[in-house]
């Protein structure tokens, strides 16, 4: 749960940054909140989660 919340804020904060520059208006930041929605809803959104916890877990391993 840790993990999807972090990616959330990430991509939050992102989409504020880009909208505050102008490279991201706010209709094309709706759409990916609605897709993200729907992505979440669908049959898609296990294999999504995996992915992106395999994902995390590679990084945590990474030793600098």
């Amino acid at each position: 749960m840790a993990i999807s919340v972090s990616v959330v804020l990430l991509l939050l904060i992102l989409a504020v940054v880009f909208l505050r520059n102008g490279a991201l208006k706010f209709s094309h930041a709706l759409v990916c909140a609605l897709l993200g929605f729907y992505l979440a809803s669908s049959s898609m959104a296990p294999t999504i989660h995996n992915g992106l916890t395999a994902t995390a877990d590679i990084v945590s391993g990474l030793q600098p």
